[in-house]
């Protein structure tokens, strides 16, 4: 409907177009003059001649100049203006200024021009006026005023037009871009907005069906590397109890020996146990290295750029975003906005409040703190929450695998940054601190690290 009503608007501004340009055509014809106005006005002159030509100034002899002015006025009729000249081109009468004066300006302003007779030859001249280039100009402003109005509405027309077919077309895709940047970061907890009622709706809800089953993916594939930890871990005990016990004897044997060569066999057995001992310790902890795998690009980052970070995280608009004060960080924008993701996806699944946001300088870091009104974390989980598949004691039935904190984490010693986990007055507060441009390496070398900020969130 709203299609057919802005072609029909359409329509009708290109038809209001064609009209005025008719009409004008139509009215710009020069219309005649009035011949038996005219004659009438010769007639008056020859009979009023010698009240005029006697004065010889423009102006009636006295005693006959009403009759004159009133004879020109029943002669020429409402709207006729004149100028009388006589033989010799004297202007003898002009009923208003800018008239023609001489025969050339009057052929020019193709103006009538008739004898006036006396006694049979010629006495004089009378120029009828033909009003034909003061309508014409008239005309051509009230077409001209026409126009800019009907090109107006025209212009406002398709800018609304072109806003609603951004609004359909382009932003979606817009979203589409920043939703695919995201996927390819691995970030799978922030779905993708969608109008159903718009033309691609079905088109993005697709996309958004795919993050799902890609989420889905990733929690079974960590659910099945847990399971994969978990029997490490149980191989690992079951591999360390035997060899635990054949070092223990190898060590009473090796005390009891009384050869030196069975010594060196029971040393060489204890060495070997050792060496066991520990190749099922870098088995067990080679499954805690794959963030390894997630590469960090940090650079110069204007800082009103986390305001818009900040808004793409908050997808269910739930935070008052902060003004952002200018100046220079050092981050990857992917990567942040990843940490920023994690910790409104949690705050959404484990508080489900409202969320205060904080963002400024502090000393040589940029910081922003994130605080929801949920209660937080007791006291001896905050130190742990941020280890992988650390989860807190609220989740409850929530799904999760206990990785947001831990690779967020990573991002940030990536960036010479830090995160900190702490209660707030409300609820949990993280604070995520990025040095500013210029700071990382002067951090490095000053022995600051990653971790600028403590714990307690000062």
């Amino acid at each position: 409907m709203k299609k057919r009503g802005f072609l029909a608007a359409i329509l009708l501004v290109f038809l209001s177009e064609a009209a005025v340009v008719a009409i004008f055509m139509e009215r710009n014809r020069e219309t005649p003059q009035d011949v038996v106005a005219a004659n009438k006005i010769v007639k008056t002159l020859e009979q009023n001649w010698d009240a005029l030509a006697g004065n010889g100034q423009g102006e009636p002899r006295a005693g006959s100049s009403m009759e004159v002015w009133e004879g020109i006025s029943r002669g020429a009729g409402e709207g006729f203006q004149i100028t009388v000249l006589d033989c010799d081109g004297k202007v003898l009468l002009k009923t208003k200024e800018h008239l023609s004066e001489t025969i050339s300006q009057a052929v020019s302003h193709r103006d009538t021009i008739l004898d006036i007779g006396q006694g049979g030859e010629a006495a004089g001249k009378v120029i009828l006026h033909n009003p034909w280039e003061e309508e014409s100009a008239a005309r051509r402003r009230s077409t001209a005023v026409w126009f800019l109005l009907l090109l107006s509405l025209q212009a406002a027309l398709l800018l609304g037009y072109g806003a609603g077919l951004y609004g359909m077309l382009v932003k979606p895709f817009r979203k589409l871009e920043g939703f695919a940047e995201r996927i390819a970061g691995g970030n799978l907890e922030v779905p993708l907005e969608m109008d159903r009622q718009n033309l691609f709706g079905a088109f993005t809800e697709s996309f958004d069906i795919m993050r799902a089953e890609l989420k889905k993916a990733r929690l079974a594939e960590a659910e099945a590397n847990a399971g994969k930890r978990e029997l490490v871990a149980q191989l690992s005990h079951d591999i360390k109890t035997p060899v635990a016990s054949i070092k223990a004897a190898s060590e009473v044997g090796c005390a009891l020996a009384e050869s030196r060569r069975m010594k060196e066999n029971y040393t060489q057995i204890i060495q070997k146990a050792d060496q066991i001992n520990t190749l099922v310790t870098n088995l067990f902890t080679a499954t805690l290295e794959e963030l390894q795998e997630l590469p960090v690009f940090p650079a110069d980052l204007e800082s009103g750029e986390l305001g818009g970070l900040l808004e793409q995280a908050d997808y269910l608009h739930r935070a008052k975003l902060p003004s952002i004060p200018p100046c220079l960080v050092w981050a990857d924008r992917l990567r942040l906005q990843q940490v920023f993701d994690n910790i409104f996806a949690n705050s959404y699944k484990y508080a489900g409040t409202d969320i205060e946001v904080w963002a400024g300088r502090r000393g040589s870091q940029f910081v922003v703190t994130i605080e929801d009104s949920g209660g937080g974390l007791p006291e001896e989980e905050l130190y742990s929450i941020k280890e992988k598949f650390r989860r807190g004691s609220n989740a409850g039935a929530v799904e999760g695998a206990g990785l947001g904190l831990s690779i967020s984490e990573y991002f940030m010693d990536a960036m010479q940054g830090s995160l900190t986990v702490e209660n707030g007055a409300h609820g949990l507060k993280v604070t995520v601190a990025v040095p500013l441009s210029g700071t990382a390496g002067l951090q490095e070398q000053s022995g600051i690290g990653s971790h600028g900020l403590s714990r307690s969130g000062s």
